[in-house]
């Protein structure tokens, strides 16, 4: 008999039932809650889900190099609802796109050499897709610029969105405002596509550790209310910000550097379900931690066994996504792979 599991969607408001076939897992007696927004697919994670220990490698994972079945040192990606990923394949100054279960990606974006011309990028560290232009927003954070690509077949070369910003990482929320986190200023702006200067929304008080400041922000998720939670790197900690707030609230890494289950040691990949957990790759620790809404302290859900080339190790996490089934992927960088951990 097949394994069916009901999922709900949610979009402006509205809900409505369906079910989907699961062929490989089935979550018993939970409901998978999906929030859509116009460019992310947000699952609610059952506040009990476990992980698979041992990743499978589902990009790279054939050494550094550039080759389309390699990667040199990842960092970025955005997991389409296709079953597509899109990587930010930083040294090799590309963004790469791999069907799951492919052996080779594609070039979609860049791998001219590095430079600042159109048809090139420098060292790109984040990447999205905007489904109503289908195009490719990337940021371009050698050349401090953000960029459109369209994934159109034949697209040779981009256009600038921004520019002289040190852009590090993007989102963007379901009304299409662009979110860009700039490690030069060390604050987060939201602009609207063809705006070059937008708002601050976090940070703007330079590089400190009061809760009005941030120090190097890195990955960056927002919210369907326009909360914005920022991976603040040199300041080992997850900050939160409401939508017109003043200052942040720590939400992840709340004792300083380290790695107890209160700490964090230069947090990178970001990503929060809809019951307010955050999912944060803890970069030198080698692992990814869960902290539920409101937590003193997390817990570790992959990783953690020192860092390596094992299929339950890491050697620098930073990426971090879900799959519309709660699938969980962890772009590797030094291992210069991308992995996926199925949920049980």
């Amino acid at each position: 008999m097949e394994d069916r599991t009901k999922t709900k969607l949610i979009k402006s408001g509205l809900e409505f039932q369906c079910i989907r076939s699961l062929q490989e897992k089935k979550l018993a007696n939970h409901m998978i809650v999906l929030v859509l927004m116009d460019n992310l697919l947000i699952p609610n994670i059952p506040v009990d889900a476990r992980w698979a220990q041992n990743g499978a490698t589902v990009a790279g994972g054939h050494g550094k190099g550039n080759a389309t079945n390699q990667l040199n040192n990842p960092y970025g990606l955005f997991v389409d609802d296709d079953q597509t990923m899109v990587i930010a394949d930083t040294h090799n100054d590309r963004i790469i796109q791999w069907k799951m279960g492919d052996t080779n990606g594609q070039v979609v974006a860049g791998g001219n050499g590095e430079g600042k011309r159109l048809d090139q990028l420098y060292r790109p560290t984040d990447v999205l897709i905007d489904k109503e232009t289908d195009s490719l927003i990337i940021c371009d954070h050698g050349n401090r610029r953000v960029v459109r690509w369209s994934r159109r077949s034949g697209t040779t070369q981009g256009e600038i969105l921004i520019d002289n910003i040190v852009c590090f990482g993007l989102a963007m929320d379901d009304q299409r405002y662009l979110y860009i986190s700039d490690t030069g200023k060390h604050e987060v702006r939201r602009c609207q596509i063809g705006d070059k200067n937008g708002i601050i929304v976090a940070g703007s008080n330079g590089n400190g550790t009061d809760l009005s400041q941030l120090n190097f922000p890195i990955s960056i998720f927002v919210d369907q209310q326009q909360t914005v939670y920022v991976s603040d790197w040199n300041n080992h900690r997850v900050m939160k910000w409401n939508k017109g707030a003043k200052e942040g609230i720590v939400v992840a890494g709340v004792q300083g550097q380290g790695n107890a289950l209160t700490q964090l040691s230069s947090p990178r990949g970001l990503f929060v379900d809809t019951l307010g957990a955050i999912y944060v790759a803890d970069h030198v620790n080698h692992r990814v931690m869960r902290w539920p809404k409101g937590a003193k302290q997390g817990t570790v859900i992959v990783g953690g066994n020192g860092y390596g080339a094992g299929a339950n190790q890491f050697n620098g996490p930073v990426g971090l996504s879900f799959d519309r089934q709660g699938n969980l992927y962890i772009v590797d960088e030094w291992n210069h792979r991308v992995q996926q951990f199925s949920i049980e």
